[in-house]
């Protein structure tokens, strides 16, 4: 017996899944390598951060879902890849080596704090479940801890949240907190005043929502004055400290918690063994088959690729579908093991919640807003999570939710300290 080629896919979001998924294991050995040993659901981090559904709702283990049929005969091995040695056809974990015939980069992105790699201990962000629950469990220490003090300035303080970032993840976040406010205070805080809870959102350029139609941002800026947040648009932070923002325009504002959701760069690799200049935003350069420029035998998909086209000169945009399409159409090419056809973006519109019963959508044919785009976003998203028991567990919170506006997910835990933790085999 012949020994089958190794195919080495490192990240399980939407493109790597649907790589083990759909590439053929009779042809070859397939392994996956994550971080972390589930599948999760990144649109939804928001809805963690804001307690409205958990985290086990929108995840998935990756070992029980190579029990499908469709994912029987591939591998999963849990580490963090850090360097990838392209002479050697080796990638290493903190645990591990795997030798590889065939790499598939489908990492995905990180923060991107410009320049400013100290904001990372200071700031809040939401790229990770681990990441959104931090930043749900900071959110209810703050509104416990300001119930109790009799000192408006500190309660003040304690409640003066900042959203920096105006694209769909800003916006649902700040949306999100401008429910808690409205809604969540008046029951269950009633020793706050509403008036002592500040949501503000900056966005350096001129609208929200700068990637949909101008419709879109007009409405999603409408929307969030409805839910009491604040928007500064063409403001750009130029400091954070001691709890305090400085503008571009020298401007101050004070904010007791500041969630970062203003840019993205992919995640890195130490590459041995070649010399490869990164595309912008720390992704690698493909051609229209995914195949990673000056690298033999390696490719990669979804936000960690660029790829540009005609139609999409600064590369296509970093969403789920193009992860998904892309995946989809390198797994075809590598079962034939012939490239035959270039990938095109087929774009089936975007959308962003900013409340109940106030989404946007822009479509192919059209525009959607307020209940029925709302209405749309939640049966799209439903869909599209893993497991017939996750669509029914977040479908049943959500309607739980809608009609009485409370959660049994505003449970307040802090990780123990002792006993400090040691890995095995970890380098």
């Amino acid at each position: 017996m012949t020994e089958k080629p190794r195919i080495v896919i490192v990240g399980g979001g939407f493109a790597g899944l649907n790589l083990v998924k759909r590439i053929d294991k009779e042809k070859y050995d397939v392994t996956l390598v994550d971080r972390n040993n589930f599948h999760s659901f990144p649109p939804l981090f928001y809805q963690i951060a804001s307690c409205g559904l958990d985290p086990g709702s929108i995840s998935f283990p990756f070992r029980r879902e190579m029990r499908k049929d469709s994912v029987k005969g591939s591998h999963y091995r849990f580490g963090e890849v850090r360097t990838i040695d392209v002479a050697r056809k080796e990638i290493h974990t903190q645990f591990e080596t795997l030798k590889y015939d065939k790499l598939i980069i489908a990492a995905g992105t990180t923060n991107n704090f410009f320049n400013s790699p100290d904001l990372v201990k200071y700031v809040y962000t939401i790229k990770t479940t681990a990441e959104a629950m931090r930043c749900r469990y900071e959110i209810l220490d703050r509104l416990e801890r300001a119930a109790l003090t009799k000192d408006r300035t500190l309660r003040r303080n304690l409640l003066s949240f900042v959203v920096v970032g105006g694209g769909p993840s800003g916006v649902e976040v700040a949306g999100a907190l401008g429910e808690m406010k409205r809604y969540i205070l008046p029951r269950e805080y009633p020793d706050i005043s509403p008036d002592d809870l500040s949501i503000v959102l900056l966005e350096g350029t001129d609208r929200v929502l700068g990637a949909m139609s101008a419709v879109s941002s007009r409405k999603a800026l409408e929307y969030l004055g409805k839910l009491m947040v604040e928007v500064k648009l063409g403001r750009l932070m130029k400091s954070y400290e001691d709890d305090v923002i400085t503008l571009d325009d020298g401007s101050r504002l004070t904010a007791g918690m500041l969630i970062w959701t203003a840019g993205i760069t992919g995640v890195s690799f130490d590459i041995v063994g070649a010399e490869i200049a990164l595309a912008p935003g720390r992704r690698f350069e493909v051609d229209e088959f995914n195949r990673v420029k000056g690298l033999d035998d390696i490719y990669a998909v979804g936000d960690i690729a660029y790829m540009k086209s005609d139609d999409y000169p600064r590369g296509y945009p970093q969403l789920a579908q193009v992860a998904i399409q892309q995946a989809r159409l390198l797994a075809s090419h590598l079962n034939k093991n012939r490239f035959e056809k270039p990938f095109v973006y087929d774009d089936k519109g975007s959308m962003a919640t900013v409340g109940r019963n106030l989404a946007v959508a822009d479509l192919k044919k059209g525009h959607l807003s307020g209940w029925i785009a709302w209405m749309a976003w939640m049966f799209i998203h439903l869909i599209s999570i893993l497991g017939m028991r996750n669509k029914l567990t977040v479908l049943i919170n959500w309607i739980w939710s809608y009609c009485t506006y409370t959660t049994s997910l505003r449970i307040l835990l802090h990780t123990t300290r002792y006993p400090l933790r040691r890995r095995w085999g970890e380098k």
